[in-house]
């Protein structure tokens, strides 16, 4: 067992280790924790798999913002990076899987085998610039594509992922040694919080796009399964971890994409 012989704190000093960045990463943790227990109550059209696949992609992803944080915390920005990049694919997964289910679904084609044989481990999923065009060049998203490239930062995002991840600057080495004097530390930080933000938000709104029933409130079906009538519009009813998150994150840094949400949907999002 390696045991590090080092204080974090006399290490990176009070500014890193009290960063909001640590408070951020625990509200997206849990947001992928509601959205994995409401994807449950919901069946993805097209696939042989019994429960909605989208809710162990949420708990994984679940997982990779809490090691986000435990390496972030640590000091090891290269490493976190490296996990963040993965987060990206992730996400872009994500939307693929879920759009190429609704362009190919219909009851002539009641199981979409390329995304079937990627469940079950027989194929896999395109390269992704492949995966990504396709969803760049979706008529179903054609709106909030247009606001989420309205300048080159997902393209910086991935760049500074894979600097890190391939060692691609020496500074990217220098940011994984959490023992050496790094004055450019806390500016890095910074950008970590900046990119994992803009990340988040592409995700919640193309999740908005494509299956806004998952942010919908339990209430309506809670009454149904106890034999009650549900009260008037509550199928419209948006969750309270989603209104919260909304409220927090996505009118406050992207007023541009919440407004455009909320031209789309047909949920009461305040």
């Amino acid at each position: 067992m390696i045991i590090e012989d080092i204080n974090i704190e006399d290490s990176l000093g009070k500014e890193y280790t009290e960063h909001p960045i640590f408070e951020q990463l625990h509200f997206y943790s849990e947001f992928y924790s509601f959205l994995s227990y409401s994807a449950i109550g919901w069946h993805l059209n097209g696939t042989r798999f019994i429960m909605n696949l989208d809710t162990y992609t949420y708990s994984s992803i679940k997982g990779t913002i809490n090691s986000i944080s435990e390496i972030l915390f640590k000091g090891r920005i290269n490493d976190a990076y490296s996990l963040l990049r993965k987060y990206y694919d992730s996400i872009i997964i994500n939307i693929y899987t879920n759009l190429y289910l609704l362009d190919n679904f219909d009851f002539e084609n009641l199981v979409v085998e390329k995304i079937d044989k990627w469940i079950k481990g027989i194929d896999t999923i395109p390269e992704y610039r492949v995966i990504s065009k396709y969803i760049k060049d979706s008529s179903r998203l054609i709106s909030i594509n247009k606001l989420l490239s309205i300048d080159d930062r997902y393209k910086q995002i991935r760049d500074r992922c894979n600097n890190n991840t391939h060692y691609n600057f020496y500074s990217n080495v220098l940011l994984n040694d959490n023992k050496i004097y790094n004055p450019d530390r806390v500016k890095w930080l910074n950008y970590f919080t900046k990119d994992i933000e803009d990340l988040f938000i592409m995700h919640f709104s193309y999740i908005f796009f494509l299956n806004q029933h998952y942010m919908t409130s339990t209430d309506y079906r809670d009454s149904l399964e106890e034999g009650l009538q549900p009260e008037e519009n509550s199928e419209y009813w948006v969750a309270p971890f989603v209104q919260e998150t909304f409220d927090k994150i996505i009118k406050v840094k992207r007023s541009d994409i919440a407004q455009e949400i909320r031209n789309f949907t047909i949920l009461q999002l305040k």
